[in-house]
């Protein structure tokens, strides 16, 4: 259920954590995007550059808004905050696969770095949806791009393995 009076300072901190988190990811990504990436071997369906920023700037959204869904239900709920650890967890694994694929230039530790990050995302959903379903249901995208995602980094680590 979504709250009927927004708690504009815990929706704004949830947005700001979010969308830092891929600021940060950004400074290793960018870098490399014109170098090192642009020189690997990429599958038929990798999609143009620009889709990514735009497409991580909108999952961002959606995972600010499901974590300020969760945190509403109350932070001093046991189940709240083991569901906020999780998701603080599985946004730091989101921001380690950067460090691992761009920043380390390492298409398999990218690839290792997903498939934790997808268990991750999948338990948050889980524990997400014990709590808010909206809020679970908001994380869908994410899991679906993350999965999109490991079959690309897979197959770029195929191609130029």
């Amino acid at each position: 259920m979504i709250p009927s009076k927004i708690n504009w300072k815990h929706l704004l901190i949830s947005i700001l954590l979010c969308q830092f988190t891929g600021l940060l990811g950004a400074l290793f990504t960018t870098p490399a995007i014109p170098t090192w990436y642009a020189t690997l071997m990429k599958p038929s369906f990798v999609p143009p550059s620009w889709t990514f920023s735009v497409v991580w700037t909108l999952l961002y959204m959606l995972m600010s808004i499901a974590l300020y869904l969760v945190w509403e239900k109350g932070l001093e709920k046991a189940d709240v905050k083991k569901a906020m650890g999780v998701f603080g967890i599985q946004l730091f694994l989101n921001f380690m696969w950067s460090v691992l694929f761009f920043g380390l230039r390492s298409p398999l530790y990218g690839l290792d770095g997903i498939v934790v990050l997808w268990v991750a995302i999948l338990v948050n959903i889980w524990l997400f949806y014990r709590i808010s379903k909206p809020a679970a249901l908001l994380l869908v995208p994410y899991i679906l791009w993350a999965s999109f995602a490991a079959v690309l980094n897979y197959s770029i680590w195929v191609l130029n393995g």
